[in-house]
């Protein structure tokens, strides 16, 4: 049943964006006065389909290959490679006898709609949700690093002042692009020293492997078990919600980390926790099982803010998410080509963005992972690849700039190349997903 929520909440993400994708080069077409001649949701790859119809000389349908969409303007070489309609003279209604700049808006159209659409759904969320963060200098115990932060010379304590030269206000901006993009520089309280530690370019490959908690997490005190679970070592103890740790085997515990240390120190062994209870102490004993668990969950002490903002000052707010999220995937794909972050880790497939959407329906979840796939969307659109919008609008610039158009033989060889390099993109995402999520 997972299974099929997570195939679900895909499809239905998947169909929303690509449908708007099409609209955007369908209407932008029709204003100038193009024939637009198709329009589908996938792609009926051999004339296979689920279903079609025609209205206004258009045929609208949905083929059975969920890879993507299309419009099927007249008078242009795409990925259809019908290339007959091209062998009489240009008519009005086509889009060869239009002007590159028309051209130009015909092609960038579809990208321009992924875009606004990627602001409108955080200009939403922000509205809807406000910002809740955890505010850097109240954080007084600092940061706990995990092996990532500890190898690149953080230490337990630390506080992070400043990335690059400019202040930490909010701790999330530590696990940002900012910072996870790597190459910049930490500036660190220790004591009462000051010091900069260099975070490494290849930091976020480092993330992919071990998770963003083995970098660095807020240091935090205990507050209280919040929850037991069923049949655990901790129940079978008589851990009960709303008890204290005081000690593990004698040693004070402040600090979650604390906890966390001794549970990995007593792998496999009995220990012996105090805990305050109805105002007297207990000591119980539960064994800890190979995990370094003993099946309790524990509220944390972590200082967070929130904001409300009304309808007009959240815009800038999510339309600079959104600009974000595009920025930082087109940094991540530079990284990529620099060979400074593993291709296999950067690039999620149908599988892996499934997974992200999860076997529940959670709408906060689902518009969020909507509009970061629409951001996302939007740049691979842009890579100047033939048969891809970017590589279209490239052609175009050349014309532009040469002042007549490429022939009609380079752009069919360069829609063959680009869709060679597109089925070879997909192959290595597909085959990445099934090696991440099914086979390893």
């Amino acid at each position: 049943m997972d299974g099929l929520v997570m195939t679900g909440q895909l499809l239905l993400g998947l169909s929303i964006l690509i449908i708007l994708h099409e609209a955007g080069h369908f209407f932008a077409a029709r204003a100038f006065g193009i024939k637009v001649e198709k329009f589908y949701l996938f792609f009926d790859a051999w004339g296979f389909k689920l279903f079609s119809f025609t209205y206004k000389g258009c045929e609208y349908g949905m083929g059975w290959l969920p890879l993507g969409g299309y419009v099927k303007i007249a008078g242009m070489i795409d990925e259809s490679m019908d290339t007959e309609q091209l062998a009489g003279e240009p008519q009005p209604w086509e889009f060869r006898s239009k002007p590159a700049w028309q051209r130009l808006i015909v092609m960038l159209a579809g990208v321009t709609v992924n875009i606004v659409l990627g602001m409108f759904i955080f200009w939403m969320l922000t509205f809807k949700l406000g910002e809740t963060y955890i505010p850097n200098d109240k954080l007084v115990s600092g940061i706990v690093p995990g092996k990532i932060g500890k190898s690149i010379g953080l230490e337990t304590g630390d506080r992070i002042e400043a990335v690059n030269g400019a202040k930490v206000v909010r701790f999330e901006e530590l696990t940002s692009s900012k910072v996870l993009l790597g190459g910049g520089d930490l500036t660190v309280i220790r004591g009462s020293q000051t010091k900069e530690i260099h975070v490494p370019g290849n930091i976020l490959d480092q993330v992919a492997d071990y998770g963003i908690a083995e970098f660095i997490q807020p240091r935090t005190t205990i507050s209280r078990v919040n929850e037991v679970t069923p049949n655990s070592n901790a129940g079978a103890a008589g851990f009960e919600k709303g008890d204290s740790i005081l000690s593990v085997n004698s040693k004070l515990i402040t600090y979650f980390d604390e906890f966390q240390g001794q549970m990995q120190v007593n792998k496999g062994n009995k220990v012996n926790i105090n805990v305050w209870r109805n105002s007297q102490v207990l000591t119980l004993t539960p064994v800890v099982n190979e995990e370094g668990l003993i099946g309790i969950s524990l509220d944390a002490n972590l200082p967070t803010e929130s904001l409300k903002h009304g309808l007009f000052a959240s815009l800038p707010i999510g339309a600079s998410k959104a600009w974000g999220l595009f920025t930082d995937n087109a940094k991540g794909i530079g990284k990529v080509v620099t060979g400074k972050v593993n291709a296999q880790k950067a690039f999620t497939g149908p599988v892996g963005i499934a997974n992200m959407f999860g076997g529940t329906v959670d709408w906060i979840r689902f518009w969020t992972l909507v509009g970061l796939l629409s951001m996302a969307l939007a740049l691979m659109n842009l890579l100047p690849i033939p048969a891809l919008d970017g590589g279209h609008s490239l052609f175009l610039l050349v014309e532009m700039v040469k002042g007549s158009p490429l022939s009609d033989k380079f752009m069919e060889r360069a829609q063959l190349v680009g869709f060679v390099i597109i089925v070879a993109l997909m192959v290595f995402v597909l085959g990445n997903d099934i090696f991440k999520y099914v086979i390893k």
